[in-house]
């Protein structure tokens, strides 16, 4: 398909589309994904062509002459006919700057072609100028059916320009006659697919740390049975101190409000379980997913602070508890000491009466 001799000048990517022969209105991918669409220069030919290739198979082979036109038909896609290769190629770009820049350049390398042209018919005409002088002076003349060589051979060329003519205009008309609007649906159908599959992949990270998050609530909820056993075994053990009476209601208001933000949290997540099983289709619901993730990442590091608060507490509970706990132990070694005590001095007071 190349030979050594192109060199490439510039390369983009792109939705190759082809007219449908059959009905000239609709539009026929080439490929599922965007292909390297590039523009190559023929030093040696002075030629210039479009070519892209889709694993082993060529799917544009173009070559540029100063008759083609390269037409934008929307803000992504533009088209322009091949009368050689006798179709009509689409492109659709992921951008309008794309788009643009592939214009651009099409314009540039269609001004370049003629330019080659010109240069080639003056060489042409400066190595021959008797057949120059002859071809000036015979091609206007209305006379074209005689029975010289010559002239059949300028019959024949009036033909092919006329056949040219007609195929230009049978082009001109099946790209009036295609349907623009199957065209942005087609360009707009791949694009909506990388969205998709971005979406699908911001949804799957979205579960797992749903996920996540579940396994953390569950500990949570392990901790807070955990808080509400020690509490319940404060109030079987502890004292009727006024005191230690108000602690056990602030924990116990503290465990209520934990378990209060528990219960939201699992309706939230249920709430965001039942959303999961449907698609998002569009960006907004996402943003809105992931500020509602954020929420719940935020009341979970309250939770968490609230935890180690409650933990603070039952500490500080357990520690006055101990404390008294040693000082009715110290109390209770003062009261055997003295009993003792006592009863030494009982004995030595027998023995003095008995004597």
């Amino acid at each position: 398909l190349l030979s050594r001799r192109e060199q490439p000048i510039f390369s983009t990517r792109a939705h190759v589309f082809q007219i449908d022969p059959a009905t000239k209105r609709n539009w026929i991918p080439a490929s599922k994904h965007a292909l390297t669409v590039s523009y190559f220069y023929d030093a040696t030919r002075n030629v210039y062509r479009i070519i892209s290739v889709g694993g082993t198979k060529a799917i544009i082979n173009s070559t540029i002459t100063p008759n083609m036109t390269f037409t934008k038909t929307s803000q992504k896609f533009g088209q322009w006919a091949d009368s050689r290769a006798n179709t009509v190629y689409g492109l659709g770009f992921a951008s309008e700057q794309h788009l643009s820049q592939f214009a651009e350049k099409f314009q540039e390398v269609k001004e370049a072609a003629r330019l080659a042209r010109e240069k080639s018919q003056d060489k042409t005409e400066l190595t021959n100028p008797a057949l120059s002088i002859t071809s000036h002076q015979v091609l206007p003349s209305p006379i074209i059916s005689s029975n010289g060589p010559g002239e059949d051979k300028l019959f024949r060329s009036q033909s092919a320009d006329v056949e040219i003519t007609t195929e230009k205009e049978r082009l001109k008309k099946m790209l009036s006659e295609g349907s623009v609007s199957e065209v942005q649906w087609e360009a707009e159908f791949f694009s909506l697919q990388d969205n998709n599959n971005k979406l699908v992949a911001a949804l799957h990270e979205a579960n797992a740390n749903v996920d996540q998050w579940k396994k953390q609530l569950s500990a949570y909820q392990e901790e807070t049975e955990t808080l509400r056993q020690r509490v319940a075994e404060l109030e079987s053990q502890g004292t009727h101190d006024s005191s230690s009476e108000n602690s056990k209601e602030e924990l116990s208001q503290t465990l209520e409000e934990l378990e209060l933000l528990i219960k939201a949290k699992d309706e939230e997540i249920q709430m965001l379980k039942s959303q999961k099983c449907g698609r998002w289709e569009a960006e907004g619901e996402r943003e809105e997913t992931l500020q509602k993730l954020q929420e719940l990442e935020a009341r979970n590091a309250e939770l968490e602070q609230r935890l180690h608060l409650a933990e603070q507490s039952l500490a500080e509970t357990l520690a006055e508890r101990e404390k008294m706990q040693s000082e009715v132990t110290k109390v209770a070694e003062i009261m055997d000491v003295k009993i003792f005590e006592l009863s030494e001095i009982r004995q030595g007071l027998a023995k003095l009466v008995e004597s």
